[in-house]
């Protein structure tokens, strides 16, 4: 699912002059927020993860520096894990159900098929 997709040409007296989101953006706005969050979130854990080892290097043998910066390696890597596990849930859970469009994020990914009798 792209931009193009979604946008629709104006015309001025029969002569196209530009495009303009319409509401069928709005899937594809979603995919692209998810997956900058979770870009996003993942990067700022491995930030705080190297800070906290800058931390404790610089703490100097001082217990309470110390402490401090493992504390934040503790929550960094636990806030990291969880992102890594969210996604390999969904992808788990994509995989046992059969319903693979749940891996990527947005409203048209999965379509149904079904036939009456």
């Amino acid at each position: 699912m792209d931009w193009n997709n979604c946008l629709q040409n104006i015309t001025n007296n029969g002569n196209t002059v530009g495009q303009a989101a319409t509401l069928g953006c709005i899937p594809v706005l979603f995919s692209n927020l998810v997956n900058s969050a979770f870009i996003f979130a993942g990067s700022i854990a491995v930030i705080f993860i190297i800070w906290s080892g800058i931390q404790y290097i610089m703490s100097g043998g001082d217990p309470k520096k110390a402490e401090t910066a493992r504390k934040t390696m503790t929550w960094a890597i636990i806030g990291l894990l969880l992102i890594i596990f969210s996604v390999a849930i969904i992808t788990i859970l994509g995989y046992i159900t059969g319903a693979h469009c749940i891996t990527s994020f947005g409203f048209t990914n999965c379509q149904t098929n079904i036939t009456g009798n």
